[in-house]
């Protein structure tokens, strides 16, 4: 595997585990009173159902790694799609155009999980409410952004270049 791939994957990887790890830690905190932990127990009541809620430091735990391994999806997802898109590469290679794209993939991210992923689980239809727009919405700075921004920086970096992201049919 290419060493410059790697890195530019799990730099990604880190950096959306960490920023959106932490958003999804305090935001339920500050904004519903949750305690803290508890979104990382209702993260892992997705596999290990309910009882997730009162399995204290193991569940928050558990929740914890059910989030990185996500995180590593939709990470591995966007890597690929730009790995074999000359065109995506051109678009996130501007902020601007990160910042559009995570615009985009955020609420795709929020749409599958939601609607899809999780009520394959839980055989539990999803509730679209007020928390559920703010989770939407907050897709996009906090889980897309990390990604895009991390992968469209790490193709086009000269340190880190994983392809020659010139356009396709450009002279050499």
């Amino acid at each position: 595997m290419n060493e410059n791939f790697l890195r530019v994957w799990l730099r990604a990887w880190a950096l959306i585990t960490i920023v959106d790890g932490i958003f999804a830690t305090v935001f339920p905190v500050v904004a519903y009173g949750q305690p803290l932990g508890r979104a990382w127990q209702n993260v892992a009541a997705v596999l290990l159902g309910r009882v997730a809620i009162y399995g204290g430091a193991r569940t928050i735990v558990f929740g914890l790694l059910m989030h990185a391994t996500v995180a590593l999806v939709w990470t591995t997802l966007f890597l690929v799609a730009a790995l074999f898109s000359a065109r995506l590469r051109r678009v996130v290679a501007t902020p601007a155009g990160i910042i559009g794209v995570a615009t985009l993939y955020g609420p795709v991210i929020w749409i599958v999980m939601s609607l899809v992923v999780i009520p394959a689980f839980t055989h539990r239809a999803t509730q679209i409410t007020e928390r559920w727009w703010v989770q939407l919405l907050a897709h996009i700075p906090f889980v897309a952004l990390p990604i895009v921004a991390a992968i469209g920086r790490g193709l086009h970096s000269p340190s880190t270049r994983v392809v020659d992201a010139r356009p396709v049919g450009d002279a050499a």
